[in-house]
């Protein structure tokens, strides 16, 4: 049996998250959005609640196009307010819609999302060499920097705590521990 990071535990939601998605790097701006979107949501909640409401979100949020996002209206906010496969929190739903927008204004300015969020890493992944999980950080100096130029373009829920999950979630870092059968696999991707 392949060993994991310790927080993965046994739950098939999250070995299958880890197995496929956590730490692959990503460059689609669809997938991006989606992230940004889920990660935001996940604010003082686990992952595995947003991981178990994934499909709603994704029905919800119009597959996480940020263009139909953006023009959600209060009545697109109401019906998602009375939708219980998500999570209805007006503040967090406002933010989603308020992010789709300054999302697209970066993909105006850069070209694309990936353009713009990959260029604090100079267009590859960090590597990082962690012995266990608690070596790893909740967030960084450059976590805290991605945060502040996303606050000062609109966005919201974008905290440095958050812009690291999100880093980690789209491969920006290599946080698998050395241990994990994941480690060399993203090593060799990036």
């Amino acid at each position: 049996m392949n060993e994991r990071c310790a927080w993965v535990g046994m739950d098939p939601l999250y070995i299958a998250y880890h197995d496929q998605e956590w730490g692959v790097p990503v460059h689609d701006d669809r997938k991006l959005f989606e992230f940004l979107i889920l990660e935001g949501m996940q604010a003082g909640l686990s992952w595995i609640t947003i991981l178990r409401k994934r499909q709603n979100f994704f029905q919800a949020f119009a597959e996480f196009d940020p263009r139909r996002v953006a023009e959600f209206d209060e009545e697109k906010v109401a019906e998602l307010m009375a939708n219980p496969g998500i999570i209805r929190n007006h503040q967090k739903i406002l933010a989603a819609i308020q992010n789709a927008q300054a999302f697209l204004e970066i993909q105006q300015e850069f070209g694309s999302f990936d353009a713009y969020i990959w260029k604090f890493t100079g267009s590859k992944p960090i590597i990082n060499r962690w012995g266990s999980l608690s070596e790893i950080p909740t967030q960084t100096d450059l976590s805290l920097k991605i945060s502040k130029d996303l606050v000062a373009r609109g966005f919201r829920f974008v905290g440095p705590t958050i812009v690291y999950a999100h880093m980690q979630a789209t491969g920006m870092v290599n946080d698998h521990t050395l241990n994990c059968y994941r480690y060399g696999e993203i090593c060799g991707m990036a």
